[in-house]
């Protein structure tokens, strides 16, 4: 078998043994197995250790091996996974009776890196909003569906999910669903319903049965599908000249970017989002809608700066 190894010790060999036969585990995950733990026994050798003798490996041996291989460069989640590998196969010995103790109980994996979402400038924001397209129904649909996403901060499962009773142009506000049925009010930027006005009166061309009441439609008349939005996004990166295809996910971090660098307050930020942490902490003051939206008119690039008198 491709993950035999004779240079392993018969310990790691009978453990391998046992998630081919009683576990069933694919060649892959064993020759992966294998190769921690063939790293993990070299190791040991320079301690003048062995898995032969495994009631005399400690846990000190444990964050000495980690400590190495972050020494070595590793990334964190390639770390994480040997130590998920040394697990396992403790666990096996402890069960066994190899061991009278697991060296690795307690021990959590590295805090992993969350890496920053992508944003967009100024600039390029603009430039998608404003792409050049002939006013067909697909069209208008989907500058209506980018302009809600970047000038409402709409998650893309927010902005799918609307039904046409959600979208108030005159007052220039939607009603969001967001996760766990939570419901907030987003304002919509100027631009933001003159696209979805321009939408909304060739959104029949879609052909629509009567009853339906989703805002945003795919191609067949039904509800609009999280897979096409992407592809809507990349045909519009594409035409804007941007340097890499953006998700929906890009636009709604930049609204949030944008803001921020325009002056507005992380909380507020944070209720235009609809974050839970905010709107579930009883030590935060929440803003009404008016305060809100005097500091979205303020800060957002497409929003108007002065609203006209009703």
């Amino acid at each position: 078998m491709s993950w035999t190894n004779e240079s392993l010790s018969e310990t790691v060999q009978f453990f391998l043994a046992y998630l081919d036969v009683e576990k069933g585990y694919s060649e892959a995950t064993l020759r992966s197995y294998a190769l921690d733990l063939s790293q993990w026994e070299t190791f040991l050798k320079t301690r003048g250790k062995s898995n032969e003798q495994p009631d005399e490996i400690n846990r000190a041996d444990i964050h000495a091996f980690l400590a190495e291989l972050h020494h070595q460069g590793l990334v964190k989640s390639s770390i994480a996974r040997k130590l998920s590998s040394l697990r396992s196969f403790f666990r096996f010995l402890l069960k066994k009776k190899y061991i009278r103790q697991n060296p690795c109980q307690g021990l959590k994996n590295p805090r992993q890196d969350k890496p920053q979402p992508r944003t967009l400038n100024v600039d390029q924001a603009l430039s998608l909003m404003q792409t050049d397209l002939e006013p067909s129904p697909k069209n208008l649909r989907d500058l209506a569906l980018a302009e809600l996403l970047y000038g409402s901060g709409l998650r893309i499962s927010e902005a799918l999910g609307l039904n046409l009773g959600d979208i108030d142009l005159g007052q220039g506000i939607v009603q969001v669903r967001g996760k766990g049925g939570k419901e907030r009010l987003a304002p919509i930027t100027d631009a933001g319903r003159d696209r979805l006005k321009a939408y909304l009166e060739q959104r029949n061309g879609f052909n629509p049965d009567p009853q339906e009441q989703a805002l945003f439609l795919g191609l067949r008349g039904k509800r609009l599908q999280r897979r096409e939005a992407n592809r809507i996004l990349a045909r519009l990166s594409k035409l804007a000249g941007l340097p890499q295809e953006i998700s929906p996910h890009v636009l709604r971090h930049t609204f949030a970017t944008h803001l921020l660098q325009s002056g507005a307050d992380l909380r507020s930020v944070q209720e235009l989002l609809g974050h839970s942490r905010i709107s579930t902490t009883q030590r935060y003051t929440h803003l009404n809608l008016e305060t809100v939206m005097k500091i979205y008119d303020k800060a957002h690039p497409r929003a108007g700066k002065e609203k006209k008198k009703k």
